[in-house]
This record gives C-alpha cells, sequence and structure tokens, in this order.
C-alpha cells in the first residue's frame, strides 16, 4: 500500500479518520487501475514509480460573471478533487485513462506548431494553435490547449502516462474542468519545469485552452481559485497579473455551512448560453470604445443609454447593469468578512443571487422556457429560508443549469438536506448520489502529493 504524509492529507481532506481512510484507499485503487492499464508486471516498481496530484474545484461566493470582464470576485477551493496517478515519459506523447468518463486516448504533443500544420493537411491527428483538430473534444482538446498555452509561454512539456478519477461534480458549476485544468498544468510544471512556474501562470493557459480549445468563452476566476486554493478574492482589472488577497475567514465558526444542490441538469451543451454573456457585456464597452466593462461606469452607461439600447439590446444594458453592481458588491462582502459581519455577508449573497435573477438573466435559458430546474431549487431554498428566518442563496457559476448555493445554519443542514432531496425525488435505496452536497473550504490548491 502507498502511503502519503498525513499532514499534507489532513490539509487537503479535513481530520476526519473515516474521510482520510477513505482517501487513502481512493488513492491505492488509482495506482491500482495505473498498474493494470500502464504497467510492466512489477506492481512494486510500478508504485514506486508513481507521482500523484491533486486540484480541487472550487465554489464562486461572490462575483457571478465579472472575471471575463476584468472585474472582483470572491471564491474558494473546496474539499472535492480530481487526482491523477502519473509517470514521464520519453515519447511524447501524453496517455490518459478514466474509465469513470470513459475516457482512454493518447495524444502525440511533440514536433513544431508548423509541423503539425503539416500533418493535419496530410490527415493526422494534429493541430496547429488556431486549428484545434475536430475529433478532439474534452479532456483531449483542453490537454492540447494546455500544452500548446505550455509552449507559447517559453515552458517544457513532456509526455506521461496517467490515470485520473474525480469526485468533483461534472457539468455542474464546481469547475470540474478547471480543476482539470490545473491538474494537467501542475503535472507539467512538477515533471518537465522543477515546479519552478509559478502557479499564478496557470489560470492564463487554461483559460486559452478553454478559449481556443473548447470554444467556451471564460475568464480567469475557475481556474485561479482551483490551483491557489483557500477564500481569495482577486481583482481581474490587470489580467496578465490579477490582484489576489486570501481572506482568513472559517464558515464553521459561523455554524453556518456552504451547502451545493445539483439541480440535476448538466450545462455541458450550454456553451453558447454562456459565451453571450462576455460577448454581450462587452459590446455595450465597445459602444463606447472600450473593450471591457472594466474600463467604464454606470454613469457612463446611464449617459448614453438610448444610443446603448439601439445599438446592443435590452438585455446586453441588463447585465452590464449586473456587472457594475457586483463588482461593488464583491468590495462589501470582503469587507464584511473582514470585521467579522456576517449578517451583511449573508444580505450580500441574497443580493448577489437576485441581481444574477433578474439583471444577468442566467437562471433559465431563453428558449427552453419549460425547463427551469435551477429555478425550482432557488425557489424551494427561499421558501426554506423564509421559513427558518435564516440563510442566503444564491446561483452557482455559470447558471442556467447545474448547482445553486445556499449558506445554511449548521443545526438545520439535515432538515435542508432532507426537504431538498425529497423534492428531487432523491431515493437512497437506488444507491445514486444525494443531490445535496455541504462543503468545506480546502486550504491548498493544485499540489502534487509525495509518498
Amino acid at each position: 500500500m502507498i502511503r502519503f504524509s498525513r499532514e499534507l492529507f489532513e490539509l487537503l481532506y479535513g481530520t476526519d479518520r473515516s474521510v482520510l481512510a477513505a482517501q487513502l484507499k481512493r488513492y491505492n485503487a488509482l495506482a491500482e487501475l495505473w498498474h493494470k492499464r500502464y504497467g510492466t508486471g512489477d506492481k512494486d516498481a510500478d508504485f514506486a514509480s508513481l507521482r500523484f496530484f491533486s486540484s480541487p474545484g472550487r465554489s464562486e461566493i461572490g462575483g457571478n460573471h465579472t472575471d471575463h470582464n476584468l472585474g472582483k470576485v470572491l471564491a474558494a477551493s473546496i474539499r472535492q478533487d480530481c487526482i491523477a496517478a502519473v509517470r514521464a515519459t520519453d515519447d511524447n506523447t501524453v496517455y490518459v485513462y478514466d474509465p469513470g468518463y470513459n475516457a482512454d486516448y493518447s495524444i502525440n504533443i511533440g514536433g513544431s506548431e508548423d509541423e503539425r500544420a503539416q500533418a493535419v493537411q496530410k490527415g493526422a491527428a494534429c493541430t496547429d494553435a488556431d486549428n484545434p483538430p475536430r475529433e478532439e473534444k474534452g479532456s483531449a482538446a483542453l490537454i492540447r490547449g494546455i500544452v500548446q498555452g505550455f509552449k507559447n509561454a517559453g515552458y517544457k512539456t513532456g509526455g506521461f502516462k496517467a490515470c485520473f478519477t474525480s469526485d468533483v461534480i461534472a457539468a455542474a458549476g464546481v469547475s470540474s474542468s478547471a480543476a482539470f485544468e490545473m491538474l494537467i498544468c501542475v503535472i507539467l510544471n512538477n515533471l518537465f519545469n522543477g515546479g519552478k512556474i509559478p502557479l499564478t501562470a496557470f489560470p492564463a493557459i487554461g483559460s486559452f485552452a478553454e478559449n481556443r480549445y473548447w470554444n467556451k468563452k471564460s475568464g480567469m476566476l475557475d481556474q485561479t481559485a482551483c490551483v491557489l486554493g483557500g477564500l481569495i478574492a482577486i481583482d481581474f482589472k490587470n489580467p496578465a497579473q490579477p490582484l489576489i488577497e486570501k481572506i482568513p475567514f472559517d464558515f464553521d465558526k459561523q455554524e453556518y455551512a456552504l451547502m451545493i444542490v445539483n439541480t440535476g441538469s448538466g450545462h455541458a451543451d450550454l456553451s453558447e448560453a454562456y459565451s453571450a454573456i462576455p460577448a454581450e457585456m462587452q459590446s455595450v464597452a465597445r459602444a463606447l470604445g472600450k473593450e471591457h466593462l472594466r474600463d467604464l461606469s454606470f454613469e457612463d452607461i446611464y449617459e448614453n443609454l438610448c444610443g446603448i439600447r439601439k445599438t446592443c439590446g435590452d438585455r446586453a444594458v441588463m447585465r452590464a447593469f449586473h456587472f457594475f453592481e457586483e463588482n461593488e458588491r464583491v468590495d462589501k462582502e470582503v469587507r464584511a468578512l473582514k470585521t467579522g459581519d456576517f449578517t451583511s455577508f449573508l444580505n450580500l449573497i441574497t443580493e448577489s443571487g437576485n441581481s444574477s435573477w433578474k439583471w444577468l438573466q442566467n437562471i433559465c435559458i431563453a428558449d427552453k422556457p419549460e425547463s427551469q430546474p435551477v429555478a425550482v431549487c432557488l425557489a424551494l431554498t427561499e421558501h426554506f429560508i423564509r421559513i427558518h428566518n435564516a440563510g442566503a442563496c444564491r446561483v452557482h457559476g455559470g447558471g442556467f443549469a447545474g448547482v445553486i448555493q445556499a449558506f445554511i445554519p449548521r443545526s438545520l443542514c439535515g432538515a435542508y438536506t432532507s426537504y431538498m432531496e425529497k423534492a428531487l425525488g432523491y431515493d437512497a435505496g437506488t444507491g445514486q448520489k444525494s443531490p445535496v452536497f455541504a462543503m468545506s473550504i480546502r486550504p491548498a490548491g493544485a499540489v502534487e502529493i509525495p509518498t
């Protein structure tokens, strides 16, 4: 059995003995999987050569859809993570095996971009920076983009064989994709760059991979929260060097839990809806000669409102209004946490949720009015909070589908869990996972775990 540093394990997963035992079993099962898929027959030698990595999911707490317009956010990494068992190779090929996602493939990452472009013309499955191969989707496309991002920055890359597993909820707004992206970055950093690349370099690479190779116009909020860990405030005014501040606040001491509810609908096919939000915000900025809303103010929009409405449309204007209000709200949330004013913080969470509902409009899909799972779960949670006169809730992450977020007193967590499970038709007898999760903030971001 492979052993890990207890101190680091407790940092990543907490001190509950049953949880630590389950995580140890999880890592050893991953090593066994690697041995069966790629091993030499000598299990001891295979286990001794493996390196292990972990990257957490994240919870966005403030700053809904602000990062892509250089705004401010408040976010935290969570205990749920994506992990990998890895061994470097010398053949410039990345081998991936993840039965949980039905992934078993290899990617040739060698050669220059010109050589790969020539190979594409000859029908080979490789790419240049502007034309990712059509047959590469999902994690394969992300790996291709991350490798190219490393090369663009002058960093070293190389091949490896890896088995992955993840307990980050997929396609549900807690950044399973960003957790995977940052995991690949840390693997490449530690295997081929001596671990010398600063973690702050990786969010831009992850965003590049999503934008260019996955057709998702995301900012860097998800990646930054995943890779750095803890509760952090981020100001993206200078995206090349965002201002990052660790916020020393313990929700547990407030006797409150951060709850995530899986609404039962994934957002894997909603890239167009997500991409429309930054595009519409930027259309408003460009109408006034700027690239991003961060370069403008609410008053700038107001003074030119009639023309902007004609040029960009009313929804774009409403989304711009949300940006300005949400940006200010993040500052207020940070101040409330720093001063221990938890009541004000909860009120701000409620305000943020209302703004996303009414102004940002990322709760329901415009062309599917019959499907409103996020709206239903928010309505149920608002009813529960009103009955018990405690708590706050809001849409979580990109919206339209996925999960919602709720801050619930610990004394009511059991009641809230049962209430939402019944409403969503959860049946423990079927062996399925509960749609309600109590999250804990993880102090560490993406790391290698020494044995």
